[in-house]
């Protein structure tokens, strides 16, 4: 499986790039760059307990589900989706 990548420009305060350096010492991490993606990554995916390993078929059905249902005006809340998910 072939993962798609996108490249993308950040600016942060000059204080807080300085304290993930010295993370990225600390904390044996390659670079600002493997800190940055593995912090987005705990918040995205694990910490939201969401599954990333949708297949594209099932992100495209995701999708059309949302538009459809905002098309409608028939959006729930996010504990009404939970609960009928699980």
């Amino acid at each position: 499986m072939i993962k798609m990548m996108k490249q993308i420009n950040l600016k942060i305060p000059l204080s807080l790039f300085e304290a993930a350096q010295r993370y990225v010492e600390n904390f044996g991490f390659r670079n600002i760059q493997d800190l940055t993606t593995k912090s987005m990554r705990e918040k995205i995916f694990e910490r939201n307990e969401y599954d990333e390993n949708f297949s594209p078929e099932e992100v495209t059905l995701v999708d059309v589900l949302i538009k459809v249902s905002l098309e409608k005006n028939k959006v729930v809340s996010e504990a009404e989706l939970m609960k009928t998910l699980r």
